[in-house]
């Protein structure tokens, strides 16, 4: 039997960081939650990490800031070393992404 923890992330764009090989993306995804009688939004920001070329040249191309998409993959803890500290880290590995919807021209 395989065992793996996965993600699943639907919101729009917020940050698209390119590097080197890699890409990351902030995707604002958002719940409803009741606040004393009140409903209300809250805003959760996932940070996801983009290895496929494929969508990395789409991103490029294609993906501006405040567009809908989706992204699903693998999740992976790692750890580092800073100023002495051990700082643990999540990476949300994206196997699967698309544009849902353009903001393009939006104001």
């Amino acid at each position: 039997m395989i065992n793996f923890a996965k993600f699943e992330v639907i919101g729009n764009v917020g940050a698209i960081q390119a590097s080197g090989n890699v890409t990351h993306l902030k995707i604002a995804s958002n719940f409803r939650r009741k606040n004393g009688e009140e409903w209300v939004d809250d805003t959760n920001w996932n940070r996801v990490t983009i290895f496929n070329e494929r969508y990395r040249k789409t991103i490029a191309e294609r993906l501006r800031v405040g567009d809908l998409i989706f992204a699903e993959g693998t999740m992976r803890d790692t750890s580092y070393e800073r100023e002495g500290e051990t700082v643990f880290t999540t990476d949300r590995i994206v196997e699967k992404f698309g544009i849902l919807s353009s903001n393009a021209g939006a104001d």
